[in-house]
């Protein structure tokens, strides 16, 4: 019986069944590294990580300790990899080519919307929730970088830089602008502040970054870290909080 449908239709639907197969079984040349991501905290869900932003001397007191001028100026910005992710009660390697890993305990941001210049009265809308959050660094390697004028990257984005806890829906905790941040490095107290401390706050960072770069879902930003900042060894434990958003434990191995 001849088919009803011409010999050109046929080819044409052949082709594309064999590129589908193809993409499912053997188009990229290796397999494509899995979805990083974070358990969103009272559910089975998954929140799908795009990029890391991080925001630079937040707090006046940690500019202090790191020798600059706490005057608030505009923000600027670095990235880590999403793949750099460490879950909690992970652990992180200490890293290779550095002598001095700090720790640097915040409160990260994460956006299920995103967007272009946006306005800080609107950034609320934008954000799926909070996590906390640690923006480990090979201080040795980031301070050669500043006296060259390089890029940050050698000391911010390796391998297991960015430990967070599972996101907390701002459902659940609203949109917290104070509240303790803390870090304890083997039970003894490193890092105190206060979200009420931060220079450029939650919306003014999403207003100032959307301006830069076009926001998306997925996206989590580092807020900043308050004073306190300070070295980390083999073997040591870090646990750190943000009031009304949750806790962080890390092991360094």
């Amino acid at each position: 019986m001849l088919s009803k449908y011409p010999l050109t239709s046929l080819n044409h639907t052949r082709k594309k069944l064999d590129v589908t197969q193809q993409s499912a079984s053997g188009r990229y040349v290796f397999p494509p590294p899995s979805q990083p991501s974070l358990p969103v905290r009272g559910t089975t869900q998954l929140f799908p990580v795009h990029r890391i932003y991080c925001v630079g001397r937040n707090y006046a007191e940690h500019a202090i300790e790191m020798g600059h001028d706490p005057k608030r100026e505009a923000p600027f910005f670095f990235q880590k990899n999403p793949d750099t992710l460490v879950p909690d009660g992970g652990r992180f390697p200490y890293p290779d080519r550095s002598t001095d890993v700090h720790h640097e305990l915040e409160l990260v941001v994460a956006l299920a919307k995103g967007g272009k210049n946006i306005a800080p009265k609107d950034a609320a809308a934008c954000i799926f929730g909070y996590a906390v959050g640690l923006d480990m660094t090979r201080r040795d390697l980031q301070g050669e970088a500043k006296k060259l004028g390089r890029p940050w990257e050698v000391g911010k984005a390796f391998e297991q830089a960015a430990p967070c806890s599972a996101i907390v829906p701002a459902s659940q905790i609203g949109h917290p602008a104070k509240g303790a941040v803390w870090l304890d490095v083997n039970g003894e107290r490193r890092q105190t502040g206060d979200l009420s401390q931060l220079i450029w706050s939650v919306p003014e960072i999403v207003g100032h970054l959307s301006a830069l770069f076009e926001l998306k879902p997925g996206d989590l930003i580092f807020t900043g870290t308050p004073a306190g900042v300070g070295p980390v060894k083999r073997g040591d434990r870090l646990h750190g909080g943000v009031e009304g958003v949750g806790e962080l434990r890390i092991e360094v191995a």
